[in-house]
């Protein structure tokens, strides 16, 4: 089964979207299996993160803008703005898909895991993302 989720997001930021997958696998009806996430865009990305602390959504996101700063000199890639080639090597830097296991109809997720979006762009945006059920 794959089913194309719409996630809204308002700007710069991790969105948490286990429900809405959990709503997907809960209508495979899968027990053992295979959940592939796949956002479709390039300045976006997903991961599995802390789902109970936002502190470390919000050390982990401050970290990354370190590591990849707005205004560099070096960017040629600047036509949609300053946040466009920082939101590029993001993407890069972590994941545009995520493969998780099934466990009892259930994301195998422990416990303090939740899987999100990563916005990387301070525009808001409708993400698309893929998902592949497979028992």
């Amino acid at each position: 089964m794959i089913e194309e989720l719409t996630l809204r997001t308002s700007g710069l930021g991790l969105y948490e979207f286990t429900a809405e997958l959990g709503r997907i696998i809960g209508q495979a009806g899968a027990e053992e299996g295979l959940c592939t996430v796949f956002v479709r865009h390039t300045s976006a990305s997903l991961t599995i993160q802390e789902n109970a602390d936002p502190s470390a959504r919000r050390d982990l996101e401050a970290w990354l803008d370190r590591l990849v700063p707005e205004h560099d000199a070096l960017f040629t890639h600047t036509a949609e703005g300053p946040d466009d080639m920082p939101a590029h090597i993001k993407a890069a830097l972590t994941s545009t898909s995520l493969s998780i296991p099934l466990v009892g109809g259930q994301l195998g997720l422990g416990t303090w895991q939740g899987v999100y979006l990563w916005e990387h762009r301070r525009a808001p945006h409708q993400r698309r993302v893929l998902v592949h059920v497979t028992e």
